[in-house]
């Protein structure tokens, strides 16, 4: 052995090895799920801009009241709510999955019972009252989330990827059209078209072809037609929205004071709880035009909060759909996704004059106990998807390989 292989052996002999021995918690604790932090945060951001803004929206009326009931309802509903999101998130997908066809046939049920037992509020038969709690609720947002999930599991049968056919989409449009009379009956064109409209759009991310909407898409241009010509109130919504200021006084006069709302608030608004447009100006201020008066008091800056926080909404549930295991969780991911975005895209153009009035609430921002438990119940199963569209199975790795796993 000459003296260059001698110093090389050395070097070898001394270099340390690895020992292969992990830390305590390493060994103890297996690597934890980990939340996604758009979701998390972009839910937050609104629910409590939208708790501010109702207890600021309804300080007037609650001046006869020891406490602000409408406020404390809210936020009684958010903590609802966050325990029901809770309990959606670590339902198993095959359990949703079975479940959903019985979903669905109970919120039609309901929508049928609210037809004949519902009483009737601003000229629309929309609530259900439970007997003996004096409690009421909206079964249109228990039909919506129903509708969505059944929908998906519909055109997603087995664990596979199956490009939808012809008998599967055209019971797919049933699915969503028989609740979607339901609510015309009411009446609620709003939330019919949003049905129909989400429903439309799982299909599209199916994969099904755009010649299947052709006869859907007509027949439901008839249904608008008519309903315009039964309803009074429509029509008059629509000459609102086309003259708003010849008609100020009139079909107009809300939207013009939306519009005032939006003048008054300038860059940075004129302060929370400072709004004038509340004081009974503003019809519907707490419920769906509840963003007129976050322009008011707020300013650009405060509706573009509320707009980025749904854009982020929209972006991380569009990767938590990408990123599900099974075709099932990609399209019901997607599906919550639009039952939370497409609603704020609708409202925020109702308030700017960009479409007629609508009657849609904004999510997690608009008063509404049934609501925002619903909303909150979407974003539950939405995280729940996305908690296992990431989590691969559990090995004993170490630290930094299992840190990197989960962020894959």
């Amino acid at each position: 052995m000459n003296r260059r292989t001698l110093g090389t052996s050395r070097k070898r002999a001394t270099r340390p090895r690895p020992t292969g021995r992990r830390s305590a918690p390493e060994r103890i604790w297996p690597a934890l799920p980990e939340l996604d932090g758009a979701v998390v945060t972009a839910t937050a951001t609104l629910a409590l801009l939208g708790l501010l803004m109702v207890y600021s929206a309804t300080a007037t009326r609650d001046l006869d009241r020891l406490i602000p009931a409408h406020f404390v309802r809210q936020f009684a509903a958010c903590l609802a709510g966050l325990a029901v999101a809770g309990a959606a998130a670590w339902v198993p997908l095959t359990w949703w999955q079975r479940a959903a066809f019985p979903l669905w046939a109970a919120g039609v049920a309901m929508l049928a019972a609210t037809l004949v037992f519902g009483f009737e509020v601003n000229g629309a038969q929309r609530w259900l009252a439970i007997p003996g709690l004096g409690i009421s609720f909206q079964p249109v947002e228990i039909a919506k989330w129903s509708t969505v999930l059944a929908v998906a599991a519909w055109l997603a049968p087995g664990s596979g990827r199956v490009t939808p056919s012809p008998q599967r989409i055209y019971t797919s449009l049933a699915l969503a059209t028989l609740p979607a009379v339901l609510l015309l009956l009411q009446p609620d064109l709003g939330n019919a078209v949003l049905i129909l409209g989400v429903v439309s759009l799982l299909l599209f991310v199916a994969g099904a072809p755009a010649i299947y909407f052709a006869a859907p898409a007509a027949a439901g241009g008839v249904a608008l037609a008519v309903h315009l010509t039964i309803h009074p109130y429509a029509r008059r919504r629509l000459v609102g929205f086309l003259d708003p200021w010849a008609t100020a006084d009139r079909e107009g006069f809300q939207l013009v004071q939306s519009f005032v709302g939006f003048g008054r608030g300038g860059l940075f608004g004129v302060g929370l709880g400072d709004g004038r447009q509340k004081l009974f100006y503003l019809p519907e201020a707490h419920t769906d035009f509840i963003l007129a008066l976050v322009a008011e008091e707020l300013g650009l800056f405060g509706v573009l909060v509320v707009l980025g926080a749904f854009a982020a909404l929209c972006v991380a549930g569009t990767r938590i759909a990408r990123r599900a295991h099974s075709q099932f969780g990609a399209l019901l991911a997607f599906g919550m996704t639009a039952l939370l975005v497409v609603p704020a895209l609708v409202n925020a153009a109702v308030v700017t004059g960009l479409v007629p009035t609508k009657g849609m609430a904004l999510p997690f921002l608009s008063y509404g106990r049934t609501g925002v438990v619903v909303s909150f119940a979407m974003l539950g199963v939405l995280l729940g998807i996305g908690l296992r569209g990431s989590r691969p199975r559990w090995q004993p790795v170490r630290g930094a390989e299992r840190r990197r796993s989960w962020r894959k």
